[in-house]
């Protein structure tokens, strides 16, 4: 359930199209929906949060996916399924083909009034391997209604890529920046910029960044203020943050 749909059940009581029992029922029934004996599925989080339930792909079966992908799409919601291999995506997508499928994000994403996006996300990656988990942050920022503006393999060992994009970096409202190896990125550009920076570890580097576990210690201890950090390979948490931050900051409340 949408604000949308919560104001027409309000208007059918006003015009006495419903009866306040019947408008109490079918409120009681929205806040969660049980699927099989699986999922519980969150009707009411757009209300709460502002956005619907985003749904992780991993460990679920193809059946699971399925029909939760089904009652998404009865009710209306947006849908964004993470971390979604092709081979599963290409079977959902057999069945509900108006679904997009994103390969580099490995995301499921439809959308039920899509929007001109407002403000301005700024997503970085220091190499072009960072690039997946930087399309899931974007993906994720786009979905959540906000504008992106993606800026590729700009990462320390060739300074002058990020330096060449000043005016840029500036007119971000939040910068989403996504390095592995020693994780130096995000201090650099938040020593360059007035705007929030959130800083995404990746996995990727050689034996001693173990798995991005160096990226995300030299990320915590940046001596750049402005600074926060989502876990390693989160791409879908600093999207959905830096989409937060973005509607504040443009006085947008997506309902």
């Amino acid at each position: 359930m949408n604000q949308e749909s919560l104001v027409k059940i309000l208007k059918q009581v006003q015009l006495g199209d419903t009866s306040i029992d019947e408008a109490l029922e079918k409120l009681r029934n929205y806040p969660y929906e049980n699927i099989g004996d699986f999922v519980r599925l969150d009707h009411h989080r757009s209300l709460r949060c502002g956005y619907p339930e985003i749904i992780f792909g991993v460990g679920k079966t193809i059946e699971q996916l399925i029909a939760i992908t089904k009652k998404v799409l009865e009710q209306n919601e947006d849908l964004m399924i993470t971390r979604i291999e092709t081979e599963i995506s290409n079977q959902i997508r057999e069945i509900y083909p108006q679904i997009a499928y994103h390969p580099l994000a490995k995301m499921l994403t439809w959308q039920s009034n899509p929007e001109k996006g407002i403000g301005n996300v700024l997503v970085l990656t220091g190499g072009t391997a960072d690039i997946s988990v930087a399309e899931e942050a974007a993906l994720t920022a786009e979905m959540m209604g906000a504008k992106v503006t993606r800026l590729f393999d700009v990462g320390v060992a060739g300074l002058h890529r990020l330096l060449d994009q000043l005016d840029l970096l500036h007119s971000a409202t939040v910068l989403v920046v996504v390095a592995g190896m020693e994780g130096a990125l995000p201090s650099v550009v938040a020593g360059l910029v007035s705007a929030p920076v959130i800083a995404v570890p990746t996995s990727i580097g050689y034996g001693a960044s173990f798995n991005g576990l160096a990226a995300l210690l030299a990320m915590l201890n940046s001596c750049a203020n402005g600074v926060s950090v989502v876990n390693i390979d989160n791409g879908f948490g600093a999207g959905y943050q830096a989409a937060l931050i973005n509607r504040q900051s443009s006085g947008t409340q997506k309902t």
